[in-house]
């Protein structure tokens, strides 16, 4: 028995006047942006896998971008600004997520401005002074590595991990001759 394309004839579903492509993808795009906020890309892919042609999805998303339901410029700085502040995460990690969101080039490099170097180092020390907390019971050596490892998986350089960590456990008595800090004197 062959898969039928559409609804059977005759059947309520088949008298129903086929559905405009646009107030399709009006409607798909609305429920997306309810839920949270978005980049074109995003929901243009969006689009495209649900079966929106690409004219109807550009001209739709077009729309939604000239009335300000869409809006790149903001969604990238509000990124920013959360991802800093809630997981503590570095420029690098943070210009990698706009790029899988559509967002690159300068206006990824804009919005990523607003971390500056001090702020981001900032950052990283409250990270680990909080984390330190934790490691108490570790050697010094071991510490050093965890929140090492905690800071570079967040995306800060080696140097700028290593030189945090090193200055918040010594801050807090950690007597770290002996230890091995990579890139100590560098």
């Amino acid at each position: 028995m062959a898969a039928d394309d559409g609804p059977t004839p005759g059947s309520p579903a088949d008298l129903q006047p086929e559905a405009d492509p646009e107030q399709v993808a009006r409607t798909i795009l609305l429920r997306r942006l309810t839920a949270a906020p978005r980049t074109r890309a995003e929901l243009r892919k969006d689009l495209l896998t649900r079966g929106i042609d690409e004219e109807t999805a550009d001209r739709v998303l077009d729309r939604f971008v000239d009335v300000g339901l869409i809006d790149d410029e903001t969604f990238a700085r509000m990124w920013v600004e959360s991802r800093q502040r809630s997981r503590g995460s570095a420029r690098s990690v943070i210009r990698q997520e706009l790029r899988h969101k559509g967002i690159e080039g300068p206006l990824a490099e804009q919005a990523l401005e607003l971390i500056d170097s001090e702020s981001e180092r900032d950052r990283a020390v409250q990270l680990v002074r909080v984390k330190a907390r934790s490691t108490r019971r570790l050697t010094p050596d071991a510490r050093a590595r965890r929140l090492t490892g905690m800071l570079q998986r967040r995306g800060y350089p080696g140097g700028v991990a290593f030189s945090v960590v090193r200055e918040v456990l010594e801050q807090m008595g950690d007597d770290l001759d002996g230890v091995a800090m990579p890139m100590d004197g560098e």
